[in-house]
């Protein structure tokens, strides 16, 4: 009698059925797990930013002048009133324009200064390199007053060190328009190229050498090197440096209003933050003081948002 033999079933394993709907809460958990850290910093950033800005925008949309801070007068909604004063102001438009040149003054000297300077890190041996950082990084760490009245000091026509070397006499440096902004612009720089420097330093530290001694191989001269290199290599990080530099410098308050004892003479070193402080505690028109304010978030705003799209295709490139 002959027995046939049945091969063994293979046992299929069973289709991953579509998990309940109780299965799914461990995932969205852990997608509000990020959140959960980051809430404490979300609350801190709410209670000093959310609420001064709302504040800002509200106030620009009100007559706020001192009569309504002492409760002489009752507080009154106008709209955009204090927008379209401050808009067919001449001398807003004036200061607009001062303070974009200014910044852009600031931002262009303090790369080159910053770039030639992270060059130089590169060709130096390791002590002088050390004392250069140190030297630069005790002038970004200066505080803003600090830095601003030792160069006033420094310039000053009657007891200061520069014009005796210079030869210039009792020349006064911050009687003059233009002369007062060249010495905020040297303290701006002053205090603003070592950032530049060691972030552009190191991005030279990261270029592969390979492709540099290549380019001195094939005769390129040190400039070609950097120029046609060196800088395309480095496009993400003078971005960044070059966007950060702008919100810094456009925003500037301290080394105008101390250097320039409030504007200068006749209002003739205004900026956008001097401006709106004088319009709002020394005119005591707190509501146009804020629609500027306003004004300088909304242009800071877009600065922001290209910055961090910048960032964005940047780390989509990496």
């Amino acid at each position: 009698m002959t027995t046939q033999l049945t091969p063994p079933v293979e046992k299929r394993p069973e289709a991953a059925a579509d998990p309940a709907p109780g299965i799914r809460g461990p995932r969205r958990h852990g997608a509000w797990t990020p959140w959960l850290y980051l809430l404490p910093a979300l609350v801190v950033l709410g209670a000093l930013l959310v609420h001064p800005v709302y504040q800002l925008g509200l106030i620009s949309f009100l007559e706020y002048t001192q009569a309504q801070v002492s409760g002489g007068e009752p507080t009154s909604f106008q709209g955009f009133g204090n927008y379209t004063a401050l808009f067919s102001d001449p001398q807003f438009w004036q200061v607009l324009l001062a303070t974009v040149v200014f910044a852009a003054a600031c931002v262009v000297t303090t790369l080159a200064v910053g770039c030639a300077l992270a060059v130089l890190l590169t060709r130096v041996r390791a002590l002088p390199r050390l004392a250069l950082m140190l030297a630069a990084l005790g002038a970004w760490a200066t505080p803003a007053v600090t830095g601003s009245t030792v160069w006033v000091f420094l310039f000053d026509p009657d007891f200061g060190p520069v014009n005796r070397l210079l030869g210039l006499g009792d020349f006064s440096w911050t009687y003059g328009r233009y002369s007062a902004f060249a010495l905020v612009l040297l303290e701006v720089v002053w205090c603003s190229f070592p950032f530049v420097m060691v972030t552009v330093y190191a991005g030279i530290r990261a270029v592969p050498t390979e492709v540099l001694e290549a380019a001195a191989l094939d005769g390129a001269s040190q400039w070609r090197i950097w120029r046609s290199v060196t800088a395309p290599m480095l496009r993400p990080v003078l971005v960044v440096v070059t966007i950060q530099s702008i919100i810094w410098d456009f925003k500037l308050f301290t080394q105008i209003y101390v250097m320039t004892n409030g504007g200068g003479i006749a209002g003739q070193n205004l900026v956008l933050n001097v401006y709106a402080y004088q319009k709002a505690f020394a005119s005591s028109q707190y509501s146009l003081g804020s629609a500027i304010g306003v004004v300088m978030l909304l242009i800071l705003l877009a600065v922001t948002l290209v910055h961090l799209r910048l960032l964005r295709r940047q780390g989509e490139e990496l």
